[in-house]
């Protein structure tokens, strides 16, 4: 079933209608976005496949479409040949993205997970060691607790302050407070 609207509006009327296992929408309509679209379309019709058309490889674009459960992202300059081929590979269930764009969306999503968990960059020993940190210990107090050479455990400190961009152990401390006071409420 092949089916064709000009706006917004019209496309969320048209789409639950006609059921297709496709739906190939421009980023930006006349009365709003396509990404709304694929947004609020998806949301009675979750198997539904969206590919979104744009004419300018836009960071904040694709974020949001992919957010919104498309499941495509192609240029708008993309030759009607490939565009066959970009529908057909959402179609049976995987996902399109240009090139060009992942590896900037990649790295925001990245920067988002980092930003509701601090931690998420610190291996285990890292956070263990910045708990202790928090509690005041000296790398000699650490080293012993989990029997370690001062050296190594300033090593770990370096490269837990790193990580966190930070560039004092007081920062990491005060970090490390601040964790815990949240973690008991």
């Amino acid at each position: 079933m092949i089916g064709e609207a000009g706006t917004a509006e019209s496309a969320i009327a048209r789409i639950p209608a006609l059921k297709p296992d496709v739906a190939v929408l421009d980023v930006r309509l006349p009365d709003g976005s396509g990404i709304d679209v694929c947004r609020e379309v998806r949301s009675k019709m979750p198997d539904l496949a969206c590919l979104m058309l744009t004419s300018f490889a836009d960071d904040e674009a694709l974020f949001t479409a992919v957010m919104a459960g498309a499941a495509g992202y192609v240029l708008k300059q993309i030759h009607g040949s490939d565009l066959v081929g970009a529908v057909r590979t959402v179609a049976a269930g995987q996902s399109l993205l240009d090139p060009q764009t992942t590896a900037s969306m990649l790295a925001r999503l990245r920067d988002q997970a980092a930003r509701k968990d601090p931690l998420a960059a610190l291996s285990d020993q890292e956070r263990h060691i910045l708990e202790l940190i928090g509690e005041g210990m000296t790398n000699r107090q650490i080293g012993e607790r989990l029997y370690l050479a001062e050296k190594t455990v300033k090593n770990y400190v370096s490269n837990l302050l790193a990580k966190l961009n930070m560039q004092r152990r007081t920062q990491a401390a005060a970090l490390a407070a601040r964790l815990k006071a949240d973690h008991h409420e």
